[in-house]
């Protein structure tokens, strides 16, 4: 397993936690798990989790970062959807969080649209894992 895949397992692992003590939270008890998701994507990682070192991203997205753009981003600026792709296209080569961190220097519609691009992106894969139902 290289690095990429070490961490995103562990982005994985924090996210399932995440999840879990979401799902046990009273005002959590009629949110979908979809809502659940993107909640633990706005509190990841988790207060005191160790970060995954910070490596230059690459300049251009990953063509697979274009499909998961939120349906409220697809009219936005040629530049801001630039810039959601290449955070997704960040998170996926080197952590959710490293992509995350980035995010908050941007605008609230860009960190949202990232959080939420991610939670559909990764939503099917945590399924499969049954971290979500």
């Amino acid at each position: 397993m290289d690095t990429f895949e070490k961490s995103l397992e562990t982005d994985i692992a924090q996210l399932a936690e995440q999840v879990k003590n979401l799902r046990e939270m009273p005002e959590m008890k009629n949110a979908t798990e979809a809502e659940i998701l993107k909640e633990a994507m706005r509190v990841f990682p988790r207060p005191g989790a160790e970060k995954p070192p910070v490596p230059t991203p690459s300049a251009q997205p990953d063509p697979v970062a274009t499909t998961v753009l939120p349906n409220y981003a697809q009219n936005a600026a040629p530049e801001v959807k630039l810039e959601i792709e290449y955070l997704i296209d960040v998170a996926f080569k080197h952590g959710i969080a490293k992509a995350l961190d980035e995010a908050k220097k941007s605008s609230p519609f860009v960190e949202d649209a990232v959080r939420d691009a991610l939670a559909g992106k990764l939503y099917p894969e945590l399924k499969k894992r049954g971290i979500v139902r």
